[in-house]
């Protein structure tokens, strides 16, 4: 099979085909003929060096593909040969055939495509387990997301409108606020434009619930802009992994401050998240009230394109690897 290798850590153009032994499923896993793979921010820190695969983890990039399950682990019941499926994974899903778990797998949602599909995974387990298992959002309250144009946040804004919150954002363009106020947020302001903490102060009094991708440069902020009781989780540093901290108002307001990061963690966690998203979110995908927003698909020879695109800031929600071109505009 084909696969996208990078013979040595660096920037984009690294990245080239290569010819790689289509991997063989374990007892409990399956093996998934990719048509689409989903392209996110931890590929490019791979890329890069900067973020190793787990112990036992292909090396391969990639953590989210949807496709057709090819063959089946002697353990698994849940599915079968020609079922088509969105994975999952803790890599291996630039290429032409990977290996899932079989709990991380969940079936494509009605109505969408396979290219489609693959965007799916990595945001929803990720907003999901954060917003709903890690800061208990509830749907009278209220939450700010930023950089509500990423992949991430387009993802945040539909799951939390559709689950009841009301739900704010930023994001670096009039453009990209814009689109979060297309998909759902109450309001969005352009951070490059505006002082989201004077603006939302004004507007909104204070939120409940920050679902963070920045990290420190915005830290000061976040912690007074949350109401009483309210719960910072932050997902990522891109504004730096050090902030101010004002102690004083984490204790005045009860603040709760948490993060965390997913592709560590173990197959029965991740089957627990899936089970949930197949339960709460996957039937609002179905009817239409949270949709994949792809900005782009590059064929499987244009990844370091991809890369690029994304590195730049230049991506509105996400962006597609198509691996098998017949396949990927199927629709389940």
């Amino acid at each position: 099979m084909q696969i996208v290798d990078y013979p040595e850590p660096g920037p984009p153009d690294v990245l080239t085909l290569a010819d790689a032994d289509v991997p063989r499923p374990g007892p409990e896993d399956v093996l998934i003929k990719v048509a689409a793979a989903g392209v996110n921010r931890p590929d490019c820190l791979q890329r890069r060096g900067m973020y190793p695969p787990p112990p036992g983890a292909s090396p391969v990039l990639g953590l989210e593909v949807a496709g057709t399950v090819a063959a089946c682990g002697d353990n698994v019941r849940d599915w079968q040969a020609g079922d088509t499926v969105c994975a999952l994974l803790a890599g291996g899903g630039y290429s032409e055939y990977c290996v899932a778990p079989a709990g991380q797998c969940l079936p494509v949602p009605t109505g969408l495509s396979l290219q489609e599909a693959a965007t799916l995974p990595e945001t929803c387990f990720t907003v999901w387990t954060n917003l709903y298992d890690r800061a208990a959002l509830q749907a009278h309250e209220s939450l700010l997301v930023h950089g509500g144009a990423s992949g991430i946040g387009t993802t945040a804004i539909q799951m939390a409108r559709a689950l009841g919150a009301t739900v704010y954002a930023t994001a670096g363009s009039d453009t990209k606020a814009q689109l979060c106020e297309q998909l759902g947020a109450t309001l969005a302001v352009n951070y490059k434009r505006e002082d989201f903490l004077q603006v939302l102060k004004e507007r909104a009094g204070g939120v409940d619930v920050i679902l963070d991708i920045v990290g420190g440069s915005h830290l000061e902020q976040n912690v007074k802009l949350l109401n009483p009781d309210g719960r910072l989780v932050t997902i990522g540093i891109l504004g730096g992994a050090k902030g101010t901290l004002n102690l004083g108002l984490v204790l005045s307001k009860r603040l709760v401050i948490t993060g965390s990061t997913l592709r560590a963690r173990s197959p029965a966690e991740k089957q627990h998240i899936a089970a949930q998203l197949q339960q709460h979110v996957w039937p609002h995908i179905a009817n239409g009230a949270i949709r994949p927003v792809v900005q782009a698909a590059f064929p499987l020879s244009e990844a370091a394109a991809a890369h690029t695109l994304l590195e730049n800031n230049q991506a509105s929600g996400k962006l597609v690897l198509i691996v098998d071109e017949k396949h990927a505009s199927t629709r389940a």
